[in-house]
C-alpha cells in the first residue's frame, strides 16, 4: 500500500475510533477542527505550492 493512502487511512481509522469512544458531540469537535485546519488560507497555499511543485516535477521527469 502506497505511503499517503496508508496515512490518510490512519487518520480516518483515528477519527473514527476518537469519536465513537467519545460520542459524537466530540466527534463532531474533532471533524470541525480538521475542516478549520483544512481550509485555513496558510494550508490552502501550502496545498498550492505542492501541486505547482508537483507538476514542474511532472515536466521535467517527464
Amino acid at each position: 500500500m502506497r505511503p499517503k493512502t496508508f496515512f490518510v487511512l490512519l487518520i480516518i481509522a483515528a477519527a473514527y475510533i476518537l469519536g465513537a469512544r467519545a460520542g459524537r458531540e466530540r466527534y463532531d469537535q474533532i471533524v470541525d477542527s480538521l475542516t478549520a485546519f483544512w481550509n485555513s488560507p496558510d494550508v490552502k497555499e501550502a496545498r498550492k505550492n505542492a501541486k505547482k511543485q508537483a507538476a514542474k516535477a511532472r515536466k521535467k521527469y517527464s
